[in-house]
Parts: structure tokens; C-alpha cells; sequence
């Protein structure tokens, strides 16, 4: 732990001394993307630039999503917008919207409720709290234009300080989106409807999106109502400058089904929890933001970008409800955030320096239930974070074809929680401060015009979240640690023809990274909900990352086949843990495998199959509780035309009764509520009007 946040400052300001002075300017060499959803030489025409330029200089795996093409099927939360990225593991069930994340196996414990991991941002601005965590964070996939996952250390491009990475969500804006009106609907109730509008008028433009959700659930108790607004206005103040003011609010109740016992699910897997019912647990989040940008294009070589937003979100949470305990979570958490952003091309380096900010805070308390009803006052709680992360990078054009990316990270940052019993008046107050220097070094080789073989050594950290902190179980009364590592990764992606009319293209990563002081939590025996955090000393985290896509073309080429096929590779493990040896660690399965073979033709038309291949799982540390794997089919068609589109789409057509999403024991038995169900046959339809 480094004695003084200056230190770390200081060494990364060093980096920008150490770079030369070359006189003559060199364009950056920029790759077409490579997408996760239809062919790459479609969706170079329509992602920004900017965006393929940041993924062409990143030494490590990088995804570009154009949201454009998610109107083909049935998208409802960040799980689906994700299907076919690799090497992120996502699992639904427990509520109508919510999706568990986990990137480079992040967030693989008790505490998985936190969303810790991974940092959400719209817009470069945090959605994720200042904290890292994400349990009451919505993102609607819909609302987004485009989006950017970077997979671990490879968001130092976003400043962010996780151990799985960063996505970055897009807004769409009045020009470059359409108005128009989507209806969509299907099994188990759902019907949902989304009203976009907007206006240009010579250097202002405004867009509001009106959107509703109501869902029934495929389980008992897995009820969903949601609304939201999402509106933004631009001002174009000079050709140099322009100003973005941000605004979203959603209400979004839900009914959580709960987890079940082997038996439980056998007898019925779309039963709601034992508990869950009875106690009317609900996840009830209100969530408002506002948010600033503004971007100064300094010179022909050189922008700046300095942001700023503020979010509060009300959580009415009953979670808890047996004959010894009951817990209802009432709080407010509130999100300050800020970023800055300079880009600088000098001669053959491309420079970029960053500071992001955030502050939170938690106010609310813990109370006892009855039913989903409010009851008694138990724990006051009073909590804050602050975390700033200053970062550098130079990627420097040192000879034809080859760049050399460096640069540092500096993270400071605080956590302190105040929980306060009501009754004895006894104070629980873990609270520390968490800093850290992380350096990064990568290599770049462009093979062709659109290819690239890339590969780099980067540190790993990773601060605790107050939820940890709250339920740590640490010796002595000390705080958590943070959790550090050293990965390195080497890898490929690229856009290449395949014959005459053909194209393919391909982005593969292979990593390996050893942990130090992983954070990890098992559920309290007898108390489900709840779960206690310590520090693991040595973990092993390592996977292997590919996307393939393809378009061929049939005969006089009105016709196309595309496949595309997402494979991930896991291999989690403990490194000679004195109680767990070398066991993997649970949630994550070994492999899965995500694909679609698309046919479409020139007038518009697309039909072909979906699959789904997922390996076994742990539900513990002790590996002694196994959950099966599964295999999925389904089938999509639609019409995409210029100014509208319509989608059919059926899944789990064979209608296999799979575990979607667990809890995590330390020694899981038989009887242990952990499993929570997959969707059963669903069919779903969707259309979209262009106005």
C-alpha cells in the first residue's frame, strides 16, 4: 500500500515526460470493427469512428456492439444485448429484468447481489457507484446506440479499476437515430412498447424515448412492472465545441422468485421460493439521472471531454423472512461522478490522460418485515465511498505496422460504513482506505489492413464494495484488502475475405492472471440472503475468448448465410488454498458456447437457427455440489426493411427445464435452496415502426 496518493500520480505523469518529440504527424492506423452481431463490413459504415480507432489501439479483447441490430430479436436486459460477447457469463431468472454478470469470472461468490466486477458507465459517465458496486443498477440495452465491452485490464482505456473490465452504453441521439414507435410481446405476459421522438434545428437537437415494461414472469412470484424516460439535448455551441445534457428515470418493481432445493426444482422448476411468496420479496428500484458533457476539439490533433452526472436511487427491498430473522432494505444511495479525458496525437504517439471521480453515499436503514410490510427500525445506515482513478497511455507508431502501448493507472479511495444498532446502540464502522499504482504494457502488430495480432502484461486491482465490507468476517477487526493480480493476454481479431463475395471475421484472446487477496463470500448457514467476506490469498483466473462471424454469398449473391458463433473457455480456480486446494471456483462453467446460422436475403428477409451450449457448474467452494449443464435450440425470422422491421422468435424450443442462476455455499448440500430456473419454451414477436 503505497504511503501517499501522490506517489502514484506522479509516476503516471513521468510517463507523458518520457515521450518524444517526433515533428511529422502520423495518422492512426484504424481497423474496421469487429461486431458481435452481423457482418463487419455493415456495421463499419455505422459505428463512430472514434469507437473503432480506441478498439484498434487496445493491446487486449475489445467488443463494439451497434445496438441497431438487437431490433431482430427479443432483448430485455444486458443479457441478451451480451449473448454473444465472449467471455462474459450471464445469467437471468431472478427477476424479470435483472441479470447476473460476470466478466473474466468477477462477482463469482454470495455476494454476487453487488454486481461488483465489472463498471457500467453511459456516456463515460459511471453508472456503477463510487464503491464498484451495481445492485441497484438498470441499464435498458434498448436505450443505448452503441456499446463498448472492454474485458479486463483493457478498460484502463476507461480508467476503470475491476477485475472483469468496463462496458460503456452509447446514448443515441436526435441525429443518428430514427423516430419510431416498437411494440414487442410474447410468453409469460410480457408486453413491452418504446415511443422514440426527436428534433434538429440547425446546431440543437433533443430525443426523449418513452418506454414501458410489464411481465408476468415464467416463475410464481416473478412479477415485473417498469417505466422509464430517457431523453437528451445537444447543443452544438461552435464547430469546435459541443455541450450534452443527459436525463433518465425508470420505476421498475419487481417480484423476486427465489432459489430452490434439488427437490424443490425437480418437483417444479418455475415454483417460486420457499419463502419468497410467503414474505412477499420484492426489489423495488427508483432510480433518477441527470449527466454533462462537453467536448472541445483543442486542434486538429487533440480533443478534451469533461463530464459530470448525478444519480439517486430509492430501493424498498424485502429480502429476508424466517421464523428467526427477517430483513427489509430501505435506503437511498446517491452517485456523484465526473470525468475528464485528453487526447493528444504528437508525431507517431497518440497520448490519452484521464481522471475520473466519484463520490457515494448510502443513507436508509435495515428493518424487520412482515410480508413485504415495513416493520421495525434495526440498523441505522449511514455509508460513503470515494474512489479517483488518474490514468495514462501513450500508444506509440514506433515502426510500420507495430505500436507500442504503455501506461499506468493511480486509484485512491475510501470506504467507510456506520451501521448503527437500534436497539443496543452498538456501532459497526469497518472503514478504510484502498490505493494502489497500476502499470500496463502491450504490443500491437497489424497483419493487414483490417487485422491485427496484439498482446500485453497489465496489473489487476480491485477495492472492496461496502456490501463486502459490511458482511466482512476478517480477524482482529481488520478491513478487507483489495484484490491485485497480474494478467497477461495475447490474442488476434480481424475482418479478411473469404473468396469472391465472401468475408469472415474473427476475435479470439487468450489470458492468464494470477490473483492476490481475491474477495470472495459464502451464505451464512441458516440464513439465506445474508453472507459473510474474507480475503482468499492466491486464485488462478485464465479463459480463452472467441467470436467468429461470417457472410457468404449464394449463388447470384441475393442470398446469404451467416453464422456466427461465440466460444468461452474458463478455467477459475483456488492456487493451493490451504482448505480449498486447487478447486474451481463455482457459478462460472468451464465452457459455453453461443451461436445463431443466420440465412437472409437481399429483400430484407432472415431465418435460421439459435443454439446454447453450457457446461457443468459448482454451487460451492468445497466443489462437492455439481449443476448440470444444458443444451438450448431456438429459432429466429423477421423482415428488416429501411423504415421498419418485424421479428419472431422462439427459444428453449425443446423446452428443457435448466439452472440459470445459484447461490453460492461453502459446502452445499442436497437440501440448500441454490437453484433458480432457465426460461422454458418461449415465443416472442416484435415490430418496429420508422417515423
Amino acid at each position: 500500500m503505497l504511503s501517499s496518493p501522490r506517489q502514484p500520480l506522479l509516476a503516471c505523469l513521468c510517463l507523458l515526460i518520457s515521450v518524444d518529440a517526433i515533428a511529422a504527424e502520423d495518422e492512426a492506423n484504424v481497423l474496421a470493427p469487429v461486431t458481435v452481431e452481423g457482418s463487419a463490413e455493415n456495421a463499419a459504415a455505422e459505428t463512430p469512428i472514434e469507437l473503432q480507432r480506441e478498439q484498434a489501439l487496445t493491446p487486449g479483447a475489445v467488443t463494439l456492439l451497434d445496438t441497431q441490430t438487437l431490433n431482430e430479436r427479443n432483448v430485455v436486459s444486458i443479457g441478451d444485448m451480451l449473448r454473444y460477447v465472449p467471455g462474459i457469463w450471464t445469467a437471468t431468472g431472478a427477476t424479470g429484468d435483472a441479470t447476473f454478470l460476470s466478466s473474466r469470472g468477477s462477482n463469482l461468490d454470495a455476494t454476487n447481489f453487488d454486481g461488483n466486477g465489472v463498471k457500467l458507465m453511459i456516456d463515460g459517465l459511471p453508472v456503477t457507484a463510487a464503491d464498484g458496486n451495481n445492485h441497484n443498477s438498470f441499464i435498458d440495452p434498448m436505450a443505448a446506440r452503441y456499446a463498448v465491452i472492454a474485458r479486463g485490464a483493457n478498460a484502463l482505456t476507461y480508467g476503470a479499476s475491476t477485475l472483469g473490465g468496463a462496458i460503456d452504453f452509447i446514448s443515441p441521439t436526435a441525429r443518428n437515430t430514427n423516430n419510431q414507435i416498437s411494440l414487442s410481446g410474447g410468453s409469460h405476459g410480457t408486453v413491452q412498447s418504446r415511443i422514440t421522438g426527436g428534433v434538429v434545428a440547425g446546431d440543437k437537437d433533443a430525443l426523449v424515448t418513452v418506454e414501458q415494461r410489464s411481465y408476468d414472469g415464467y416463475r410464481e412470484h416473478q412479477e415485473q412492472q417498469r417505466g422509464s424516460v430517457y431523453a437528451n439535448t445537444g447543443w452544438q455551441i461552435s464547430d469546435t465545441v459541443e455541450n450534452r445534457f443527459y436525463f433518465f428515470y425508470t420505476d421498475n418493481d419487481q417480484e423476486l422468485a427465489g432459489s430452490l432445493t434439488r427437490a424443490q426444482f425437480d418437483e417444479d422448476p418455475y415454483q417460486a421460493g420457499e419463502n419468497n411468496e410467503r414474505g412477499n420479496f420484492l426489489k423495488n428500484v427508483e432510480t433518477w439521472r441527470v449527466a454533462n458533457r462537453t467536448r472541445w476539439q483543442l486542434s486538429d490533433t487533440s480533443n478534451l471531454v469533461v463530464g459530470v452526472s448525478f444519480e439517486d436511487q430509492s430501493l424498498y427491498h424485502p429480502i429476508v423472512e424466517n421464523p428467526f430473522f427477517s430483513l427489509l432494505i430501505d435506503n437511498d444511495q446517491t452517485t456523484f461522478g465526473t470525468t475528464v479525458r485528453f487526447d493528444k496525437q504528437m508525431g507517431n504517439h497518440d497520448l490519452l490522460l484521464g481522471l475520473n471521480y466519484g463520490q457515494t453515499w448510502v443513507k436508509g436503514g435495515n428493518y424487520t418485515h412482515s410480508g413485504g410490510i415495513r416493520d421495525a427500525l434495526t440498523t441505522k445506515v449511514d455509508n460513503k465511498a470515494d474512489n479517483l482513478e488518474i490514468f495514462v497511455m501513450d500508444r506509440w507508431h514506433f515502426a510500420e505496422r507495430w505500436t507500442l502501448v504503455y501506461g499506468a493507472q493511480a486509484v485512491t479511495g475510501s470506504r467507510e460504513v456506520d451501521n448503527v444498532n437500534v436497539s443496543s446502540g452498538a456501532q459497526r464502522n469497518p472503514n478504510d482506505t484502498y490505493e494502489s499504482f497500476n502499470p500496463r504494457l502491450g504490443v500491437i502488430y497489424q497483419v493487414a489492413d483490417r487485422s491485427e495480432l496484439f498482446a500485453n502484461v497489465s496489473k489487476l486491482y480491485e477495492a472492496p464494495t461496502l456490501y463486502e465490507l459490511e458482511d466482512e468476517v476478517q480477524a482482529n477487526n481488520d478491513t478487507l484488502d483489495a484484490m491485485q493480480g497480474v494478467v497477461g493476454e495475447v490474442g488476434t481479431r480481424g475482418v479478411a475475405p473469404f473468396g469472391q463475395d465472401n468475408e469472415w471475421n474473427w476475435e479470439v484472446a487468450v489470458y492468464y492472471a494470477q490473483i492476490e487477496d481475491e474477495i470472495l463470500s459464502v451464505e451464512k448457514p441458516g440464513a439465506p440472503g445474508t453472507s459473510q467476506v474474507t480475503n482468499v490469498e492466491d486464485t488462478i483466473h485464465a479463459g480463452v475468448e472467441a467470436l467468429f462471424g461470417a457472410s457468404f454469398a449464394l449463388g447470384d449473391g441475393q442470398h446469404r448465410i451467416e453464422p456466427l458463433l461465440s466460444l468461452t473457455y474458463n478455467d477459475f480456480t483456488f492456487d493451493n488454498d490451504p482448505v480449498y486446494g486447487d478447486n474451481q471456483l463455482p457459478v462460472a462453467p468451464e465452457f459455453f458456447i453461443k451461436g445463431e446460422v443466420m440465412y437472409r436475403h437481399a429483400n430484407g428477409f432472415f431465418a435460421g437457427p439459435t443454439f446454447d451450449i453450457v457446461d457443468d457448474r459448482f454451487a460451492d467452494f468445497e466443489n462437492s455440489y455439481e449443476v448440470d449443464g444444458y443444451e438450448l435450440v431456438g429459432l429466429r425470422t423477421g423482415v428488416t426493411r429501411d423504415t421498419w422491421e418485424v421479428y419472431l422468435e422462439g427459444r428453449n424450443l425443446t423446452d428443457e427445464a435448466y439452472v440459470a442462476n445459484l447461490t453460492v455455499r461453502n459446502d452445499a448440500n442436497i437440501n440448500d435452496a441454490l437453484l433458480q430456473a432457465g426460461e422454458p419454451r418461449s415465443v416472442f414477436a416484435g415490430i418496429r415502426f420508422d417515423f
